[in-house]
């Protein structure tokens, strides 16, 4: 039934998705596309429009993906299961974390945590830089692609340079969405 396959899959993603959204990706990708629910060009499509719409990317991908597969009953279904292990996790996190961050164990897991989210979020962004530059059925660069890429590259280190300090994730949403419309006109 797809109520309990929505909820299955969020589900998995909400409880194994550390280190935020972008980390999460992987795992989205991988829930999604195994289900058949979207293939992976429509995912990063939904990728960016989440990015760009108020709200966590992983809660705006359940809401889509449920409403595109059950309705409304679905995206509350999916939106749902998404969120129930973080809001747990943070009931109980809520209790207990007084009482032990300052053990020296609980100290070294989250300094081992932080780089391997690092590499997670990292080879994400390489990944969607490498599938939206590079055409896959004819392994060819997309130069459009390319160049909007590395505007939007040296826009972001170019402004951090120049006015000392970077441009907002917003700004650089709005100037990205230009780039786009003006280099597919």
């Amino acid at each position: 039934m797809i109520y309990i396959d929505l909820f299955l899959g969020f589900l998995k993603v909400g409880c194994f998705a550390f280190g935020g959204a972008y980390a999460a990706i992987p795992l989205i990708r991988e829930v999604v596309t195994s289900y058949g629910w979207i293939d992976d060009e429509i995912l990063t499509y939904m990728i960016a429009v989440s990015e760009s719409t108020p709200g966590p990317i992983m809660v705006n991908l359940a809401t889509y993906v449920g409403t595109s597969q059950a309705g409304l009953l679905g995206a509350l279904i999916a939106t749902s299961a998404v969120v129930l292990p973080s809001f747990l996790i943070i009931l109980i996190v809520t209790a207990i974390l007084p009482k032990v961050i300052k053990n020296k164990y609980v100290q070294a897991t989250l300094r081992g945590i932080k780089p391997s989210m690092i590499g997670i979020i990292l080879a994400t962004g390489l990944m969607m830089i490498f599938e939206n530059i590079v055409v896959k059925d004819k392994l060819m660069v997309d130069y459009k692609a390319l160049s909007v890429t590395v505007m939007l590259l040296c826009i972001y280190y170019g402004s951090a340079r120049i006015l000392k300090k970077s441009i907002s994730p917003i700004g650089l949403i709005v100037v990205s969405a230009i780039a786009g419309i003006v280099s597919a006109g």
